[in-house]
């Protein structure tokens, strides 16, 4: 027993195993309750009762948490990432959409000089076209097959 305290190499060993245990303990009660704030299935007086459980017998309180419902906080975790990536993605889908939804301008070119190759429309009409993709030209009166969209053809 007192051979942490012969050997001081031994000592601070023992020193830092305590303290990350000590902070491995405050991980553990702070993602309980997380997860007790998460959790949708429980009532709000079954939450305030699991919550003032680790609060006020903190040590029993986790222990009791993680053997009653441990099982399921990996569940709710992902659950809960799957969901923020849903809303990520579609934020993301709903700003590219707001941002130039036909496509990038390389896409439209390239959907032009489709249309052109195919003879939909006149070397006139690719050329104000791409200008007005390029953004060299501010759009004319009237709006070529491209900017209304109606793609016509001869």
């Amino acid at each position: 027993m007192y051979l942490a305290y012969d050997y001081p190499l031994l000592s601070a060993f023992w020193t830092m195993l305590v303290f990350f245990l000590w902070v491995m303990w405050f991980v553990l009660l702070f993602r309980i309750v997380v997860d007790i704030f998460r959790d949708d299935d429980l009532s709000g007086w079954a939450k305030a009762g699991w919550l003032v459980f680790c609060v006020v017998l903190p040590f029993l309180g986790v222990f009791v948490y993680v053997v009653a419902r441990g099982k399921n906080m990996g569940k709710r975790e992902m659950a809960q990432a799957r969901a923020q990536q849903k809303e990520f993605d579609q934020y993301i889908r709903d700003t590219a959409k707001d941002h130039g939804g036909s496509g990038s301008s390389v896409d439209q070119l390239h959907k032009l000089s489709e249309m052109k190759s195919r003879g939909d429309i006149t070397d006139e009409e690719f050329r104000r076209a791409k200008a007005q993709i390029l953004g060299d030209q501010p759009p004319a009166d009237r709006p070529g097959p491209v900017a209304s969209g109606t793609g016509a053809s001869r």
